[in-house]
């Protein structure tokens, strides 16, 4: 049996066994990332450099939109635009490297969830996906019922919720100023 006999005869009891045991592996993924990244100083001091070169930047872009922007303002916000670019980079780089633990651990629990629920219809969707949708929601389910849902699609759905509304919670969310990922925008200033 797939669950828990608490939950067997419960009607829901496969759909919440998915939700919870993607937020006990959000926590976990946390906890990890909290001993490899979020505790340590140098995380502390490339968080606090972006939160000051972001705001920094900010007043200088407000101050600049009211006077006229002259040269040497202008030299100087490239400069901060270019400090707050490293150190959201490095800020990336720093967080990659627990990104491999928390892949293992998110790799494992999708393998073992994998095989405890593999065709068996978890939750039913309130709609009927579009195709490319259906195809990630239908995933090894035999059957075709487009509301089916499997276990691949709901915890996928649940890890993304859950684990950034757990970040945001717990105050490690990334800083307002810092870049998205490793690959940021092209600046079109450079073109």
């Amino acid at each position: 049996m797939a669950t828990p006999q608490i939950f067997s005869s419960f009607k829901y009891s496969d759909s919440l066994t998915v939700v919870a045991i993607s937020f006990c592996t959000a926590i976990i993924c946390e906890a990890i990332s909290w001993l490899l990244i979020y505790r340590t100083n140098s995380y502390k001091s490339l968080r606090s450099s972006i939160d000051k070169a972001a705001k920094k930047l900010e007043t200088m872009k407000t101050e600049s939109s009211a006077k006229i922007a002259k040269k040497s303002k202008t030299k100087k916000m490239d400069r901060v635009e270019t400090s707050l670019k490293e150190s959201s980079r490095d800020l990336s780089l720093f967080k990659f490297k627990s990104g491999a633990v928390v892949a293992l651990v998110l790799f494992v629990v999708f393998g073992l969830l994998n095989s405890l629920f593999e065709g068996k219809v978890v939750a039913k969707l309130p709609f009927s996906p579009v195709r490319i949708v259906m195809k990630m929601s239908h995933r090894g389910l035999q059957g075709d019922d487009p509301t089916d849902c499997s276990m691949a699609f709901l915890y996928f759905l649940c890890s993304i919720s859950i684990r950034t509304n757990l970040q945001k919670f717990l105050g490690f969310s990334p800083p307002r100023g810092a870049s998205s990922g490793l690959f940021p925008m092209p600046d079109p200033k450079t073109n």
